[in-house]
């Protein structure tokens, strides 16, 4: 299915640089998860918040964009240097589900008409990593199949960002995408948890 995730490659090809700088400079692949994690609730506020300034909107694009790269860093660094542990991969994980919820918490502010939607849709993209992780419980490895995974939702909130911005209303018509989005988070879901199967 196609997915932003299959960019994945090219995107670490382009933060290597990066990768050896923090290397450099004694960074862990820990502290970079953790820096993730405090990113994203800098996002949530911000996002929060956005009815106060049109600008905070951007840290969606923005710091979604520095929190792929972050994600796509700590475990460059902890398979290339060595740095891979147990405390890392419950921090990825489960940092990785709580910086979603907080990201995703504050559309129920600003797209009140959707409540139940995207509140079906929060805990689906919980369901989601769930199932992803149970790739590597009972097959060979952690799925991150698409059509709505981790960077695919990533991508969607950023673009949403952008454009609630320039001040484009969304209201009339985020029944549909968020109910788009869902169908896709359930084929994700489905997709992971049968190839996981099928592994097994």
């Amino acid at each position: 299915m196609i997915s932003v995730y299959k960019l994945k490659p090219k995107f670490q090809q382009l933060l290597t640089p990066v990768l050896l700088f923090l290397h450099k400079n004694t960074v862990t692949a820990n502290q970079i998860t953790v820096s993730s994690i405090l990113l994203s609730l800098i996002i949530g506020v911000l996002f929060w918040n956005a009815d106060q300034s049109e600008w905070f909107f951007l840290s969606l694009p923005i710091g979604l964009l520095v929190r792929m790269a972050l994600n796509a860093l700590d475990g460059m660094m902890a398979r290339k240097f060595n740095q891979t542990s147990r405390l890392g991969e419950v921090l990825n994980e489960v940092g990785d589900i709580v910086s979603d919820v907080i990201i995703f918490f504050p559309l129920l502010k600003f797209q009140p008409e959707s409540l139940y939607l995207i509140i079906i849709f929060i805990v689906l993209s919980i369901v989601n990593e769930f199932a992803g992780l149970m790739g590597k419980i009972v097959g060979k490895e952690r799925r991150y199949d698409g059509p709505m995974g981790k960077s695919d939702r990533a991508l969607i909130l950023g673009i949403y960002g952008v454009v609630v911005f320039f001040g484009a209303e969304i209201s009339g018509i985020s029944l549909y995408i968020f109910g788009l989005i869902i169908l896709l988070l359930t084929i994700s879901t489905y997709i992971r948890l049968k190839k996981s199967l099928h592994e097994a």
